[in-house]
């Protein structure tokens, strides 16, 4: 029996915060990199979010692979220039 097959609802849970701490924290790092200041990655998080729909042209169903998070990210250094330095 493997690990994965002892867990239980609340271990799948924990596993999923994780990873999704994880996923926050790679995107900040993404913006960073992408020229986003230090002191505003927060509000840099929370606009990318709002502006996904608008950069992916409102697919709802657009995978989010790694062509449409540079797409969500040029949108944003193109109508949130005051985020980036």
């Amino acid at each position: 029996m493997t690990d994965y097959e002892n867990y239980g609802a609340e271990e799948y849970q924990n596993e999923i915060k994780e990873i999704s701490l994880q996923l926050s924290d790679m995107l900040e790092a993404a913006l960073y990199f992408a020229g986003v200041k230090k002191a505003r990655l927060e509000e840099a998080m929370d606009a990318y979010l709002d502006e996904m729909d608008e950069a992916l042209g409102g697919d709802e169903d657009a995978v989010m692979g790694f062509e449409e998070i540079v797409r969500v990210i040029k949108h944003l250094k193109n109508t949130r220039k005051d985020l980036f330095a």
